[in-house]
């Protein structure tokens, strides 16, 4: 029996959220499940849309997605994907097509925005918290693609997807931290060649557009460019998608930075705290004409210690399966808890999809 596709309405809601729950009791995902009012706010959000299938007028399937909106330099909605947020079944009506019949209509939704192609990605404005394995409850505040552990991810690549990465989440009791008295002598060392490391101050300079353009990332130069006003102004960061939990900061948070002669040549944080515990960053990024000389190390060691001073509970991060970067985490004592993969299913072939590992 072929089930009925319409769009998601306000009542759909307690139904997506049980859903969500029941995928995950059953161990299929990792996602916390969103609760029905949360569920209305994220469908009816800009860039959102949400399709229901139905038998009978039943709900048995949700899914849908997110565009983005709000553009980095160089960014457009030509070359911006659409990027699938959710799609879930009923476990007892599924092996009937509905899925394939969901995604078929997210296709063709792709296909009238003149999309390229449909991403599953930490890339996505619309973030899924999903819980860390292994822990009591605690959580991350984006998933960086499909749970590889999970049925869903076998299901996409066998109808299209294709793997374009893989990602690692890494956690950290940070009751477990300790400060090793190297780093003192690291710091020093990096002194003594002009490098001054630790909490950033106007006084310092600002000059962070080598690094960014070295790095290529005009997602970090907005990071710096937000971070620094924000002190220059002594007000919050203006950008809502930089708040933790959509709370806005009471003020200029600590940004851990590498500087010499006045040009930010690595970064790390801001450094705030989520509602669950959690230490909340944007993330690390050193220079390229400056990396093997351990500020990467630094920096993130420095991070570790000011989110102890906040009363941070864990720290959790993801980061790609091949980037050096993990060995720095591992070795400040971090554990992998889950892999993940990003797909992408591509609407024209000749299209390659890029993907930044920050």
């Amino acid at each position: 029996m072929r089930s009925e596709i319409r769009l998601f309405r306000p009542e759909d809601a307690p139904f997506v959220s049980r859903l969500m729950q029941l995928c995950l009791e059953r161990g299929e995902t990792l996602y916390r499940p969103w609760m029905p009012d949360l569920v209305q706010t994220v469908l009816s959000g800009d860039g959102m849309t949400g399709w229901i299938a139905s038998l009978e007028g039943n709900p048995c399937g949700i899914a849908c997605t997110a565009e983005k909106t709000v553009f980095l330099p160089g960014e457009t909605p030509e070359n911006t994907p659409l990027f699938l947020t959710l799609l879930m079944v009923s476990p007892v009506m599924r092996l009937q097509g509905i899925g394939k019949q969901l995604l078929q209509v997210v296709v063709n939704h792709a296909r009238q925005m003149k999309k390229k192609h449909i991403v599953i990605s930490g890339d996505s404005p619309c973030h899924l918290t999903w819980l860390i394995p292994g822990t009591q409850g605690h959580d991350h505040n984006n998933a960086p693609g499909v749970w590889k552990e999970g049925p869903f991810c076998a299901w996409l690549t066998s109808h299209g997807f294709h793997v374009h990465g893989e990602e690692i989440s890494l956690y950290l009791p940070l009751s477990s931290f300790r400060w090793n008295p190297e780093l003192d002598v690291l710091k020093q060392k990096l002194e003594a060649e002009g490098i001054l490391t630790g909490t950033w101050h106007p006084s310092m300079g600002r000059d962070f557009d080598g690094m960014c353009d070295r790095v290529g990332s005009e997602y970090w130069r907005h990071v710096l460019r937000t971070e620094t006003d924000a002190w220059i102004r002594q007000a919050p960061n203006a950008d809502p998608d930089l708040w933790p939990d959509g709370r806005k900061p009471a003020g200029p948070r600590p940004l851990l930075t590498a500087v010499r002669d006045g040009q930010i040549i690595g970064f790390t944080g801001p450094v705030d705290r989520q509602e669950s515990g959690r230490g909340w960053f944007t993330g690390i990024c050193v220079d390229p004409l400056f990396e093997k000389r351990g500020i990467a190390t630094l920096l993130f060691h420095l991070l570790l210690r000011a989110f102890q001073e906040k009363d941070a509970l864990f720290c959790s991060i993801f980061t790609g399966a091949e980037n050096h970067a993990q060995r720095i985490y591992l070795r400040a004592g971090f554990r992998v808890t889950s892999h993940w993969q990003i797909l992408v299913l591509p609407l024209e072939p000749s299209e390659e999809y890029h993907h930044i590992y920050y």
